[in-house]
């Protein structure tokens, strides 16, 4: 009789064992699912606010050829660099970004172009090159054209979307070819889809 308590508790003692084990796989499989899930709805939330994002800088009413605005989200901060040339872009970025829900913060590191004559007749030069190539002009044109000329002390940046590798590489060389600049950083990304 004594044997059989002995067993029965042993058993028991077991059972329990089973059974807490059980339980502690469940538990830790249901914070997996749970953080599994916020981090599904944090990526959810990044890419909205990305999206969001995107249309609100080229909806700006001065964001021009002229002007590059590129930006990263890091969960609800929002940081926003490049540079432009159009008055009061700077400031109204950061405004209509700060307005988006889900948006916390906004880190404004947009730099604002000085006025310059010289860097003026560079840009004037080179959208003329583009606009005389066969097939560059609808890459330049306005509103929301795909490719940007940003001008800085006559140090050229093209910035933007272009279908292939030749449209990059001969609007690099006809920036190039301009006088006065003293180059030429070609950031032209292919892609057949507009991006962010």
């Amino acid at each position: 009789m004594t044997n059989f308590i002995y067993g029965g508790a042993r058993v028991m003692k077991i059972f329990s064992s089973f059974i807490a084990l059980i339980f502690a796989i469940l538990a830790f499989s249901i914070i997996d699912i749970n953080a599994q899930g916020f981090s599904d709805r944090r990526q959810q939330s990044v890419s909205s606010i990305e999206g969001q994002v995107f249309k609100k800088i080229i909806g700006l009413p001065y964001y021009g050829i002229f002007d590059h605005i590129a930006f990263e989200v890091e969960g609800d901060t929002v940081i926003l660099q490049g540079k432009v040339l159009s008055l009061g872009t700077r400031k109204s970025a950061e405004r209509v970004v700060q307005r988006i829900p889900g948006v916390r913060r906004v880190v404004n590191n947009i730099e604002d172009l000085p006025l310059s004559t010289f860097d003026n007749s560079i840009r004037r030069r080179i959208v003329r090159e583009f606009v005389n190539s066969a097939g560059l002009y609808p890459y330049i044109r306005e509103p929301n054209p795909s490719v940007r000329i940003i001008v800085d002390g006559g140090r050229v940046a093209l910035e933007g979307y272009v279908p292939n590798r030749g449209t990059a590489n001969l609007m690099n060389l006809l920036a190039n070819g301009v006088s006065e600049v003293f180059g030429v950083e070609n950031n032209l990304v292919i892609s057949n889809d507009r991006p962010r």
